[in-house]
């Protein structure tokens, strides 16, 4: 690469130099990772691509990232795709093809399956050229690149950048931006070559991670909760095993494949990274290492809170309640409902759709409940949150009923329906129907859903009460394994001295999801004195259950 001073000329303009014909037969091995593929392989014949690389390339969405374990095989596949594209005709969609890689040697790697696909797939026998690309800065000045060309007899080309262009929005085509991760401005490219989307181009931004905080994986957060078109792929090193890689590499070697070998070959890989765990869970998993800390700052969760919010409402009782009789524990439950609820519900606007969340605990940690009311701006304001302690299952669902029945236009809900909760979950979506979400809080939802709730905090999307509390249950949200939740084993005390596991956060990640999920939005009809809902939905709704009238019953009995 030559540094060159040449402002007069056009941004992103290609100088092709006196053409210099290469035979790949006579390339030496490090230009051609491909030089590995044997002369006679298709890989258009059934069983050579593996599923993960059969997957990538049917997806045909303009702008798609590829999180991916190393030696997963993307690259491969990536240019056989660009082949196809840059061999097709214009009507058949071909186009030129950009590849823009972190290092020189991945470049020529690129053009070396190129190069090969082009001679097995459209049967054209190319040569390689090298040219140079005058990449023009913001400062005036401009760098020279060089690259290697493969034209095509559609009139297209394929061109590898040997470099790392800085300012790309001269290119028109199909861009392919490999091990994004560790360029030194993704986003920089990512913006210079949006605009090329305007005629039909298309993006592909494939890498293994970098860290949870580099750019390649803020770009996948940001897809993942809908703030960018992209579709995300995730391949480990894992799923190209069980999709066939040591196979295949039998199959090079020309050695015979058992599942005996292919164990002790994947073990063998991941042995060589010693105790470094988070590296190989990085490199080989697609799971980027985890940083110190938590998922959210202090400052980030602080500028989420606001003052003007109800506080938080708590109410626990002695291990001895649950041996009180069955009138005199609804009873107390009806004095916390219609004492402490009523005026908080009651103050609701009735013109705003309510959701809520909520995270349950039996013994141990408390049960959380948060209440967003969607404004008119969109942001969803904590109008009440409530933590229950040591309450036995029948009165968190009178009261969890109670709240429910009087939020207006409740337009959704979502529980954690894990072990007890599922009891409390499932009479939820017999009460309200569809709007209500039973959530098994998985690995996989967590990963799904929680870069959403966390993004929220970002835009200011959300507001929650100031306590010291719920900033805590918050700051405890923590990277584990590649997904965000609050660590098993987590545990702080509350300010009244009780053991908490991050409360709150799971509450308020599930007034999230249900808060994004297609409304279906309830009215009731009340009783003007009580507050208290006939129970019937927007089509008049489902007869009262037995559960459902005794907690009106309740409700009735202790009203003022």
């Amino acid at each position: 690469m030559v540094e060159a001073s040449l402002p007069g000329l056009p941004q992103g303009k290609w100088i092709d130099p006196p053409v210099m014909p290469l035979d790949p037969a006579l390339l030496p091995d490090s230009l051609l990772r491909g030089g590995d593929i044997p002369d006679d392989l298709d890989p258009l014949a059934e069983g050579v691509l593996m599923l993960h690389q059969s997957e990538w390339i049917a997806d045909e969405s303009t702008l798609k990232i590829c999180a991916k374990g190393r030696r997963t095989g993307i690259t491969f596949a990536e240019a056989l795709d660009c082949t196809l594209i840059a061999a097709g005709r214009r009507s058949a969609g071909g186009q030129n093809v950009f590849y823009i890689p972190d290092t020189k040697p991945k470049g020529r790697e690129f053009i070396g399956y190129a190069a090969h696909f082009a001679k097995t797939v459209s049967k054209e026998m190319l040569t390689i050229e090298d040219g140079i690309y005058f990449d023009q800065k913001a400062d005036g000045t401009t760098t020279a690149i060089s690259s290697y060309i493969i034209r095509f007899s559609s009139g297209f080309r394929i061109e590898a950048l040997s470099s790392r262009p800085e300012n790309i929005r001269g290119l028109q085509g199909t861009v392919v931006i490999d091990e994004a991760a560790f360029h030194r401005d993704v986003r920089g490219v990512v913006d210079a070559v949006g605009a090329l989307l305007i005629w039909g181009g298309k993006v592909r931004i494939i890498s293994s991670h970098n860290g949870i905080h580099s750019p390649f994986n803020e770009l996948i957060k940001e897809a993942e909760a809908g703030k960018n078109g992209f579709k995300v792929h995730t391949y480990s090193f894992g799923d190209a095993v069980e999709n066939g890689l040591y196979r295949r590499v039998c199959l090079i070697k020309g050695e015979e494949w058992s599942q005996e070998k292919q164990d002790a070959w994947e073990a063998e890989i991941r042995s060589a990274y010693g105790t470094r765990t988070a590296k190989m869970k990085q490199e080989l998993d697609a799971i980027p290492a985890e940083s110190e800390g938590s998922a959210l700052t202090r400052v980030l969760i602080e500028s989420c809170m606001s003052r003007d919010l109800p506080p938080v409402v708590r109410w626990d009782r002695p291990d001895d309640f649950k041996n009180l009789d069955d009138f005199e524990r609804q009873e107390q439950a009806d004095e916390f409902c219609e004492g402490i609820l009523k005026p908080l519900l009651s103050a609701l606007n009735p013109d705003r759709e309510h959701v809520f969340g909520e995270d349950f605990a039996r013994s141990g940690d408390k049960t959380a409940i948060i209440v967003f009311e969607i404004g008119a701006d969109l942001i969803r304001r904590a109008r009440l949150t409530v933590e229950l302690k040591n309450i036995p299952f029948d009165q968190q669902r009178d009261i969890l009923f109670y709240i429910g029945d009087a939020l207006p236009r409740l337009s959704g809900g979502a529980l954690d329906a894990r072990g007890n909760g599922q009891y409390l979950a499932e009479k939820a979506r017999q009460r309200w129907g569809e709007c209500i979400h039973e959530v098994m809080l998985s690995a996989k939802w967590y990963s799904v859903n929680m870069p959403a709730y966390i993004e929220a905090f970002g835009d200011k999307s959300l507001l929650l009460p100031f306590d010291a509390d719920v900033l805590a249950d918050h700051q405890a949200l923590s990277y584990v394994n590649g997904i965000i939740k609050v660590p098993d084993g987590h545990s702080t005390k509350g300010v009244d001295g009780y053991d908490r596991h991050g409360d709150t956060a799971p509450a308020g990640a599930l007034a999230w999801f249900a808060s994004n999920q297609d409304a279906i939005a309830y009215e009731y009809e009340t009783n003007r004195n009580t507050g208290i809902s006939n129970g019937t939905g927007h089509n008049g709704g489902p007869p009262l259950d037995d559960d459902r009238r005794r907690s009106v019953d309740i409700y009735m009995r202790g009203s003022l």
